[in-house]
């Protein structure tokens, strides 16, 4: 049994993803999912209906769209960010730096200028990983090595002056790097140690509380501006709630927190009451 403030407040939103990572809302008004086996899915939210309509024959983790509603895939077997149309058209949009490329590109975000944000995590434990800034087009290049304890999901800030990494191990915590006035890299701070746990995903609301889902243990912390940390959800089963990693808010009212569960074959919705921010869908060409 989930639980949400005390309360059972959690329901399965859809059921038959292959372990699903990433998971994103689009400005076409549907969700998007992926699979261990690169599968792509379309998942209408309001009716709970799931299609698959690509497969880049990797592993997909995070995802980001555009705003001609192609989606950016992270993809681990192809070391690469793969670009899929709506019609599901896979092509490679980065493999990351020339003389860098991509080890675990695990999650990506875009800011209002086409820019895209990735972490690649690196190895486990290697203390390796980085950030990468890719130019619209593809072009990338190392922005930031100061957080390398694992990097995993990521999101903009409220106000888009910084990014905030959930950093898996050494410690587990939420970080907050600053984007300067360039562009460039700023200095990385602490937001908040979260022991004993996993952190894998971020969001934002309206209200500038922030959303960590919790790999390990079965949970979802939301954090306030003032510094107060609440268990939003958690799952001792591990069913209803199994492995989340990546979360987003999704509907037409960006008012439904949904996660994906890699331990298991569904998206599980959450009851937050709250209000997730715009994201930056940019036109590519």
């Amino acid at each position: 049994m989930a639980l949400l403030n005390n309360e059972t407040d959690v329901s399965v939103l859809v059921q038959g993803l292959d372990h699903a990572e990433g998971i994103a809302w689009g400005a076409d008004g549907y969700c998007y999912a992926g699979g261990e086996a690169g599968q792509l899915y379309r998942i209408d939210v309001e009716r709970g209906e799931l299609s698959e309509f690509a497969c880049t024959g990797g592993f997909v983790l995070g995802l980001a769209l555009d705003s001609r509603h192609n989606l950016y895939a992270c993809d681990i077997g192809h070391k690469a960010v793969m670009k899929v149309t709506p019609g599901g058209v896979v092509s490679t949009y980065t493999s990351g730096a020339l003389d860098e490329p991509f080890t675990t590109p695990n999650y990506p975000a875009f800011d209002a200028e086409g820019n895209l944000y990735v972490c690649d995590s690196g190895e486990w434990k290697a203390d390796n990983g980085k950030i990468y800034k890719v130019r619209p087009g593809g072009d990338a290049e190392v922005w930031d090595r100061s957080l390398k304890e694992f990097p995993n999901g990521l999101c903009l800030s409220p106000d888009n002056g910084s990014l905030f990494v959930a950093m898996s191990l050494n410690p587990p915590r939420v970080s907050e790097i600053e984007i300067g006035p360039d562009g460039s890299a700023g200095q990385a701070r602490t937001v908040v140690e979260l022991p004993g746990s996993v952190p894998d995903g971020v969001a934002f609301d309206t209200d500038g509380n922030l959303y960590v889902a919790c790999y390990r243990p079965d949970r979802i912390y939301r954090y306030s501006p003032s510094g107060q940390l609440d268990v939003l959800a958690e799952d001792p089963e591990g069913t209803d709630i199994a492995c989340p990693t990546n979360i987003a808010f999704c509907g037409r009212g960006r008012d439904i927190l949904l996660s994906a569960n890699l331990g298991r074959w569904h998206v599980s919705r959450y009851e937050a009451g709250a209000v997730g921010i715009p994201l930056h869908y940019p036109d590519l060409g």
